[in-house]
């Protein structure tokens, strides 16, 4: 199912690494490679700026998708959009927190832009923040769509990447 564009999808499980740049002020705060350490996606966020928006973009500066958080959400909403457009008309998906309070193990709810009455979560992900770690499952099933882990190198402890 491609949600974003087919180019974005294969028929096969790909092993993706997301690395966030501890001290950066420039090009954003998280890249995502592949398993060969090549560049794939990044993330820019405004440095200074009242709205909390990142864009996600191809290796070559194409931007993907815009997120911005809904500041007046008691659920943490977040919409995505096509491109760098907020309008509604581009609207991709909306994500929220199951509940509002979730404090070490959160739950979130995804619906798709063509789900208006957002009854019935598209996906929804389970989460840990002590392990780093979230699997994404289709609608309120079992069913495994993605998964993310922490991973623990030399790297990463000593540099925080």
């Amino acid at each position: 199912m491609a949600i974003v564009s087919p180019n974005f999808c294969a028929p096969y499980p790909i092993e993706l690494g997301i690395v966030r740049k501890v001290m950066t002020i420039t090009d954003g705060n998280f890249t995502v490679t592949d398993a060969n350490g090549n560049l794939l996606f990044k993330v820019k966020e405004p440095l200074l700026s009242l709205s909390d928006k990142r864009v996600l973009m191809d290796a070559s500066d194409n931007p993907i998708l815009t997120l911005r958080e809904n500041r007046v959400s008691l659920h943490d909403r977040w919409q995505v959009f096509r491109g760098k457009s907020t309008s509604q008309s581009d609207l991709v998906y909306t994500l929220k927190r199951s509940s509002m309070i979730q404090i070490m193990k959160p739950k979130l709810d995804i619906f798709l832009a063509e789900n208006k009455e957002m009854k019935v979560c598209d996906f929804h992900v389970k989460g840990s923040w002590l392990d780093r770690s979230c699997v994404v499952y289709a609608g309120k099933s079992d069913v495994i769509v993605a998964q993310m882990h922490k991973k623990h190198t030399a790297q990463s402890i000593l540099i925080g990447k």
